[in-house]
């Protein structure tokens, strides 16, 4: 088990999954909330079980998949659905987060959570990363990986913590609007000095 977790998160289009895999090439174990949350109603598992008894087999798409825009346009506009929803997928995250942080073997690890800050969870994790770019950057980058419009993504980062709440929370942060080789050795220190407290956790 990891004795020193760091929690990742950065608004949207901030670049947060390009910082954590160039942590994960220096064989630090990332956990993903984003990827736990798939996870947790993958085929099979008592989440989407769940799922398709409250909402009927027409949430499912031609896969038996969970049509997830489908789910979206449903608790947009049912605030009790989405709490219902809330209320079964969180500890079924959590369970999912804890396990695989307790698994972690490298001598720390990350948890990466977008909702870090907006949701407390910064709170219980022993060092914050915050992945940091200029607002317009966030907003070009997400246009252009997501095709979508500038409208959207700026209703997204209105409904996230804003720029100054998350650099409020961090411990470290990462300015992730330069280039690849920058980037690499805000890693490369950051690594150095969580190897650092990780060993004095391990020794105290």
């Amino acid at each position: 088990m990891s004795q020193f977790v760091v929690g990742v998160s950065g608004g949207i289009g901030s670049g947060k999954t390009t910082v954590t895999n160039a942590f994960a090439k220096l064989n630090v174990d990332i956990i993903d909330a984003d990827v736990i949350s798939r996870d947790v109603v993958a085929p099979g598992t008592k989440g989407l079980r769940a799922i398709v008894e409250k909402f009927g087999s027409g949430i499912l798409d031609q896969g038996q998949c969970l049509n997830r825009r489908a789910l979206r346009e449903i608790i947009f506009s049912d605030e009790q659905a989405k709490s219902w929803l809330n209320a079964l997928l969180h500890p079924l995250i959590r369970q999912e987060t804890l396990r695989q942080t307790m698994d972690a073997t490298s001598a720390y690890c990350m948890l990466s959570v977008p909702l870090l800050v907006e949701n407390g969870s910064y709170k219980n994790v022993d060092r914050v990363l915050i992945v940091d770019v200029p607002e317009s950057t966030q907003v070009t980058r997400s246009m252009a990986r997501d095709k979508a419009e500038e409208a959207l993504i700026k209703s997204i980062m209105a409904s996230q913590a804003s720029r100054q709440q998350r650099l409020e929370v961090a411990d470290d942060v990462i300015d992730n609007s330069g280039n690849e080789s920058e980037l690499s050795k805000q890693v490369l220190a950051l690594h150095q000095r969580y190897l650092q407290f990780a060993n004095a956790v391990a020794q105290s």
